[in-house]
């Protein structure tokens, strides 16, 4: 029988773990966990997607700040909103909601933020403190660290002895969900669009986590049986069953055939997705721990 992971589920005993510390946090230190998000521009999606983590936020008991600014704004205003962020005692997680209009540049605006403030986890810093092991110091990227927490719910801490492939290379997550893999000692290979045979690749896996953003690519006979299979793909593909003009959320994996091979997979959505803001707000919390000179809570 196929485990399907509850993403929801297991994102919400992260957000109580959050709570718990935050509350513990501020009755004994006085610390109130600030979280600050900043938003340029009237993009629809970013908008939702900034409400929800208000939301999240406020519900963790985080001080949840807001900056909405017009799509005009130039570089130097963001820049100087970072900066006086990067200053603030108040606040211990920035998070700027990407994508940025096109004429900011997003890359110099991510690195301005303090690598400790950093709680999206794309500052070079905390790249590096990953890829160097460093995983007591550092903030890691959101979406890796939800998709390597579900695999240790499933493995344990320790991988030793089983073989993982990241179908992905990109620096926003095929990498750093490598490194995580290897730091806990599973033998890892990293494929992609280059690499000779992917399906073969693909079914050497004991966990085979796909992030290559093309619906449904990784099929049933790409899976060895008994796998762990972590769908981190998120794309909208037409629905005409549903009506005309309908679309419908699928993985990278056809979820559907995968299911009969895999021992374990995350569903899209439901799987990974959740944990990608419960982990922004573990990384806020482990920030403000951080700041106080307290021990960081594990999630």
């Amino acid at each position: 029988m196929t485990t399907v992971i509850d993403g929801k589920r297991v994102a919400a005993s992260v957000i109580d773990a959050v709570k718990t510390a935050t509350a513990a946090l501020e009755r004994d230190t006085g610390t109130k966990t600030g979280l600050a998000v900043v938003i340029v521009g009237d993009d629809p999606a970013s908008h939702t997607y900034v409400s929800s983590k208000s939301r999240m936020a406020k519900e963790c008991g985080f001080n949840s700040i807001q900056h909405t600014l017009p799509a005009e704004t130039t570089q130097d205003e963001l820049a100087r909103l970072v900066a006086s962020l990067n200053e603030d005692a108040a606040i211990h997680g920035i998070l700027v909601q990407l994508p940025l209009p096109k004429h900011l540049n997003a890359e110099a605006i991510i690195q301005s933020i303090r690598p400790d403030k950093d709680v999206d986890g794309l500052n070079v810093v905390n790249a590096g403190k990953l890829a160097t092991g460093d995983l007591d110091t550092g903030l890691i990227s959101c979406t890796p660290a939800g998709a390597m927490l579900l695999v240790r719910r499933m493995h344990g801490e320790d991988l030793s002895g089983l073989t993982a492939v990241v179908i992905g290379r990109s620096n926003l997550f095929g990498k750093p969900m490598a490194q995580l893999l290897i730091h806990a000692n599973a033998t890892v290979t990293t494929a992609h669009s280059r690499t000779k045979d992917l399906a073969a690749v693909a079914r050497g896996a004991d966990i085979l986590v796909a992030a290559v953003g093309r619906p449904e690519m990784v099929k049933a006979d790409w899976i060895k049986p008994g796998a762990t299979v972590i769908d981190v793909g998120i794309n909208r593909i037409a629905a005409p069953d549903k009506g005309e003009g309908k679309t419908r959320l699928v993985g990278d994996v056809a979820f559907t055939e995968a299911a009969e091979v895999a021992a374990v997979i995350t569903p899209v959505p439901g799987g990974v997705g959740p944990m990608t803001i419960a982990m922004l707000m573990a990384n806020t919390s482990i920030a403000a721990h951080r700041a106080a000179g307290k021990p960081a809570p594990k999630f």
